[in-house]
């Protein structure tokens, strides 16, 4: 006899409930203290230009996440400026800030600048509660030098945090990304003893991982855990170029939304600017009216 399908039944449900939690994944910003980078890009404006546009959305995240190379010289100046950029823009949100090192940082600057802390040198990793998920930071910084690296006191200190799971999960962010680079010139400073790593983080409670550095959206599998990297608010790498050669550009800058369901997690890739709409201009108003029409709610997540 036929049946019915679930699209053809007036009683529809969801597949998923709304997510849990949503983290706004920025990186590699690359502030400098005055000037343009490389003589052309204003990675304040690029920034500005996004939080703006992510301020006009009405989405209210749990945290605003960025994955290193905050400043390109480490100046001290840099990160004030960044400071100033961020931090009125996550007061409006009612959303914490969650600071990484990258390659092109500085310890004891971006300590006093944007922690409030002594100006140490000593490698910057910490624990965050957002609930009931935990986000985790590392430093594979090199003072010095751009590749990454974490030391056996930074992996110690992981293990144990690992040894307690959180009741929802921990998400790992670090600036460089624990995958292979698909550019030559980028193995140069990719993160090292990745097998270290792995050893530690598999089967532990680790949902996600976090990471910036190649200025390209891009994601992967590291020990079965899956690898979400951000592309740079500042400038980004073109792919599309003769293989083997590399070329940063002014376009393309974004940013990605981490969306935390009780079974999944889903990032997506968001890019600055304005186009043309296509199609109908669906409302918020609307949508709601047409989900209630069919029996289902929003799952808004403009409020936590």
């Amino acid at each position: 006899m036929p049946t019915t399908s679930r699209r053809e039944d007036a009683s529809l449900s969801r597949e998923h409930p709304p997510a849990d939690h949503l983290l706004l994944h920025f990186s590699d910003t690359h502030f400098v203290s005055d000037g343009l980078l490389y003589d052309g890009v204003d990675g304040r404006v690029r920034l500005a230009q996004l939080l703006a546009e992510v301020g006009k959305s009405g989405v209210r995240p749990d945290a605003l996440v960025f994955t290193g190379d905050l400043t390109d010289t480490g100046d001290p100046e840099a990160y004030a400026a960044l400071r100033d950029v961020v931090e009125p823009f996550a007061e409006q949100l009612d959303a914490p800030v969650i600071w990484l090192m990258g390659n092109h940082d500085k310890r004891p600057a971006l300590r006093a600048a944007l922690l409030g802390e002594p100006p140490e040198e000593t490698p910057l990793h910490r624990s965050y509660r957002l609930g009931g998920l935990r986000v985790i930071t590392l430093d594979t910084s090199v003072p010095g030098h751009h590749h990454g690296e974490l030391d056996d006191a930074q992996l110690a200190w992981l293990e144990v945090e690992l040894s307690r799971p959180a009741p929802e999960g921990t998400i790992l962010a670090l600036h460089h990304p624990p995958i292979p680079m698909v550019q030559d010139l980028a193995v140069l400073t990719e993160l090292r003893r990745q097998d270290r790593l792995a050893e530690i983080v598999a089967g532990k409670d680790v949902r996600l991982i976090l990471a910036g550095h190649v200025h390209f959206p891009s994601s992967s599998l590291f020990a079965g855990i899956p690898v979400s990297v951000a592309s740079s608010t500042c400038y980004t790498q073109d792919l599309n170029v003769p293989v083997g050669g590399i070329r940063g550009r002014d376009g393309a800058q974004g940013f990605n939304l981490v969306h935390v369901y009780p079974h999944t997690i889903v990032t997506s890739v968001a890019t600055l600017g304005s186009f043309a709409t296509v199609g109908e201009y669906v409302a918020p108003e609307e949508a709601r009216r047409r989900l209630a029409g069919a029996g289902l709610a929003s799952g808004d997540r403009t409020r936590r």
